[in-house]
């Protein structure tokens, strides 16, 4: 990574381009964050910035003292941003939405959707078995392994808990900005439920221009 912001997902809408085609885009505010640290080789061990976004109310003393520092409030959401780049930034500076341009490849990451207990199918996506009326396997496990070990091989693909996963969705293109109501518009669905936080950065498999100037200004 090298330089990024954090968001909120709002939902998704639909654009048109300047040639009339439909383009789904998923909407996420970005109000400005704040650089509550910065971390150097020399004396972290790595270069890398903490940013926060979102006012936390009734915080306690540590993270309270933490963000006074800053000269800021105590905020909900707070990451790391490792990279050279960010390093531009001074502690209590805010990180705009400007930090990148139309058009650039950038990837963002968020918690996905709770799907609840599930079984093998949905969740592995594993074929069924017979379903006339003779048949007595359905929609089960299948085979738990060969006689010989006696006992389930560890990695056995079982029902259980499905979503609540870290997710990253790459190469996403950012179509368009609005710097006075602060969102930006991401080409295409983002993990995560309406509400919940996302980290935008840019694209680590595709070649990106450096930060805007104007985002330092």
């Amino acid at each position: 990574m090298a330089k990024g912001i954090l968001g909120r997902k709002i939902g998704m809408t639909q654009i048109f381009s300047e040639t009339g085609k439909l383009i789904p885009v998923t909407v996420i505010d970005v109000t400005p964050n704040v650089v509550l640290q910065k971390k150097t080789v020399e004396t972290d061990g790595y270069n890398a910035v903490q940013i926060g976004y979102g006012d936390l109310k009734n915080a306690n003393k540590p993270l309270t003292g933490h963000a006074q520092k800053a000269q800021t409030t105590p905020k909900r959401f707070v990451k790391e941003i490792a990279g050279e780049e960010m390093l531009a930034f001074e502690v209590g500076q805010e990180v705009k939405a400007n930090i990148f341009t139309v058009g650039e490849l950038v990837d963002v990451t968020g918690i996905s959707k709770g799907k609840g207990y599930q079984g093998v199918i949905k969740r592995h996506n594993q074929a069924r078995g017979p379903m006339s009326h003779g048949s007595g396997y359905h929609r089960g496990v299948g085979s738990m392994g060969p006689i010989d070990p006696a006992h389930i091989r560890k990695g056995k693909k079982l029902p259980g808990q499905m979503g609540r996963e870290t997710v990253t969705m790459q190469n996403l293109e950012l179509v368009k900005f609005d710097a006075e109501k602060n969102i930006i518009l991401v080409k295409g669905n983002v993990p995560g439920a309406r509400n919940s936080y996302l980290v935008i950065t840019n694209a680590v498999k595709a070649k990106n221009p450096a930060i805007n100037p104007e985002a330092l200004a």
